[in-house]
């Protein structure tokens, strides 16, 4: 997410802060555009255990997802595949 975030003028937080209107084009393909000119991505993480979804949220481009499109177990698959 960081690098197609930077292809097309996006910062951390999801608000443009591009140069060129052709980062604009197709922003629709891995973003909706939420209020205040802010992008959220077009994507739902899930896993099993709540460990990697927290180092997202930790991350520089937490800030980027929405709350919501976070699924993830309590307990992990505890090694079992």
């Amino acid at each position: 997410w960081q690098t197609i975030s930077g292809e097309h003028g996006l910062d951390g937080s999801g608000v443009y802060n591009g140069t060129s209107d052709l980062q604009l084009e197709r922003m629709n393909v891995y973003f909706n555009e939420a209020s205040g000119n802010k992008y959220v991505p077009r994507a739902v993480l899930v896993d099993l255990e709540p460990g990697t979804m927290d180092a997202v949220r930790a991350g520089p481009f937490g800030q980027l997802f929405r709350p919501d499109n976070f699924v993830f177990g309590q307990s992990g698959a505890g090694k079992n595949w």
